[in-house]
Formats: structure tokens, sequence, C-alpha cells
């Protein structure tokens, strides 16, 4: 599978962040449009359906990423071993 550059990532969850916010406070037609597009391009850029989890994905490839917390996208969690 193809993997979109981080500096890619991190402009589109940038870009996303700022459209979420804007259309939350009554953006217009043209910034949903614009959302829209973005949610797309993330969900292909990560290989996802879904757009909280293209975000996650997305966040997870970034530079400094605590690559070993995958806890948000459903992977299961290490056993205790009761001590």
């Amino acid at each position: 599978m193809l993997l979109a550059h981080p500096a890619l990532l991190a402009d589109l969850v940038g870009e996303y962040e700022s459209l979420s916010a804007l259309n939350a406070k009554g953006g217009g037609p043209e910034a949903r449009r614009r959302l829209d597009d973005i949610a797309y391009t993330l969900c292909v850029a990560t290989g996802t359906r879904d757009i909280d989890v293209a975000v996650v994905a997305a966040r997870h490839r970034l530079p400094g990423a605590r690559v070993h917390d995958d806890s948000l996208i459903g992977a299961p969690r290490p056993r205790s071993s009761g001590v």
C-alpha cells in the first residue's frame, strides 16, 4: 500500500481541523464543500473510510507520534500480569 508523506498528512489534518471549527461556527456551503473534500482526501491518503479513523491514522504517521499507543483505533490492550 502506498503511504502519504507525513508533511501532506500534517497539512490535511490541520486544514480539516480549521474547517471543522469554521463549519461548527456556521460556515457557508463553500466551507462545507471544502471540508468534505479534505475529509475524502484524508480517507484516501490513510486507506480508511471513516473521517475520525482517518484523522487518528494520519496523526499516528506524523513525526513524534506515539505509534505504540493505538488504543484509539480498537487494538487489543495487553493483558496485565497481575503483579
